[in-house]
């Protein structure tokens, strides 16, 4: 008997000082769908995101709202789309001052306040000035360069003038004329920063904090700068093949993250922390071997259609996480911020409205997800589209310079037609008339309710 309230009184200790989890989002730029192993990729060989994805869930129906930088990324820390939080016309530029207002409650804001140490490593794009940046929206620190790695500090005026082959094949010449900025808190540090090393002083940095707090739960968000071009690797992995810049550069920041796992497992961590890999929007295909591939989706950044909005997603954690999965379900980034809430055990209670639904039951039970339908808002903000199960419709409007002025409807059953090749909407009128008051009835709400950035566009 005695033996058994030890072991009860055992179980009771070990539960009332159980830590909360850790959370850790990789988050790579302009990465496509189809550029890991794990989602198709025949020539991109990624063994440490494979296995990730073999030791958890793979997402293949995942969006982010938005087809370019800022909008995406201010949507997954906000949980809203960024038209709710003004940062959707399209991206922050080095002459910009305006930026993610500090008000906007971010999934970093959530942890820090419920006792979690965070960090931002790696590119922000939400704004430079003091009052944007990662340590006003709940990061204890920020080491980064704080906008694309193509723009230049102060203005991006005298920005180099070569060829994307050039540039890769003499790389100690041309990386210094970038005048990116890297950033320490709210200092700069490094002008201009040594692209060919970037991805690895990020995890160094990356590592440095996870050890520094391997006591305590802890954030560690992670939005690589590359394969955003121009595209950089140090010497020991470089490929001087031009032909093979992209691939090389993807193979480089997978070992990178597979330095990130490794210490994640050797600190004995591995069961007290989730994982997430995703990327901001679809390829940048007209870089072609400087850009990725959307495999069997349509188009890539800068569009509406799949390629420039489905990405790849992954999340991992060994016990709470179920192994070798794949889900269709429909998800968003910006489903992030209440499921992340709900998984460190601190549910949110956001005062302001958001548009991210609670997923938790597709990522630990594998179920069907909560959301059904997701808006398409342009790179510059406009409404575009709405996704409803397995219809989608898009609202094309004509290009600025056409004689034509009407808007061409598009709409396409994704479960039959996930390339976006077979225009149905004259077969289905009264799906689009559905879908088209959705949309803008959505929209609508938003707009009224929208909130300011910080500073003036």
């Amino acid at each position: 008997m005695k033996a058994i309230y030890l072991l009860l009184s055992i179980l009771c200790c070990s539960s009332a000082i159980a830590r909360d989890p850790n959370f850790i989002i990789i988050f790579t730029d302009d990465q496509g769908y189809a550029d890991l192993g794990c989602f198709g990729s025949k020539t991109i060989k990624t063994p440490h995101l494979d296995q990730l994805a073999a030791e958890g869930l793979k997402l293949t129906d995942f969006h982010v709202p938005s087809p370019v930088c800022s909008p995406s990324r201010a949507g997954l820390l906000t949980g809203c789309y960024p038209k709710r939080v003004g940062m959707h016309r399209h991206v922050v530029f080095p002459k910009n001052t305006y930026g993610l207002h500090p008000d906007e409650l971010t999934i970093a804001d959530h942890l820090k306040a419920n006792g979690y140490a965070t960090a931002c490593v790696g590119k922000w794009h939400l704004g430079h000035v003091s009052q944007t940046l990662p340590t006003a929206n709940g990061f204890d620190s920020y080491f980064g360069i704080p906008y694309s790695n193509d723009m230049s500090h102060p203005n991006n005026k005298g920005k180099p003038r070569m060829s994307q082959d050039e540039s890769w094949k003499n790389q100690d010449k041309f990386s210094p004329l970038w005048k990116t900025p890297l950033m320490r808190d709210n200092k700069i540090i490094e002008v201009p920063v040594n692209q060919r090393t970037i991805t690895r002083r990020y995890t160094d940095e990356a590592i440095n904090f996870v050890t520094k707090n391997k006591d305590k739960p802890f954030f560690l968000y992670l939005p690589h700068s590359m394969p955003h071009i121009p595209l950089y690797v140090p010497d020991d992995v470089l490929d001087p093949d031009p032909a093979n810049a992209y691939k090389c550069v993807i193979e480089h920041i997978d070992a990178e993250c597979g330095r990130i796992f490794k210490t994640i497992k050797d600190l004995k961590l591995e069961k007290d922390t989730y994982i997430i890999f995703t990327t901001d929007n679809g390829p940048w295909l007209q870089f072609k071997n400087h850009g990725g591939s959307a495999g069997p989706l349509r188009a890539g950044k800068g569009t509406t259609f799949e390629g420039g909005q489905r990405v790849p997603f992954i999340i991992s954690r060994p016990g709470t996480i179920p192994a070798g999965k794949s889900s269709a379900e429909l998800v968003s980034s910006i489903d992030l911020l209440p499921t992340i809430a709900t998984l460190s055990g601190h549910p949110l209670k956001a005062k302001n409205k958001i548009d991210g639904l609670d997923v938790t039951e597709v990522f630990t039970k594998n179920q069907s997800s909560s959301r059904n339908e997701f808006l398409h808002y342009t790179s510059n903000g406009k409404l575009e589209g709405i996704r409803q199960d397995d219809w989608k419709l898009l609202q094309k409007q004509p290009h600025r310079k056409s004689k034509n002025k009407k808007t061409t409807a598009m709409l396409f059953n994704l479960k039959t037609d996930l390339g976006e090749q077979n225009n149905i909407a004259e077969k289905h009128p009264e799906v689009v008339v559905k879908l088209s008051n959705r949309m803008q009835e959505l929209d609508a709400e938003i707009t009224k309710n929208a909130r300011p950035i910080f500073g003036k566009r």
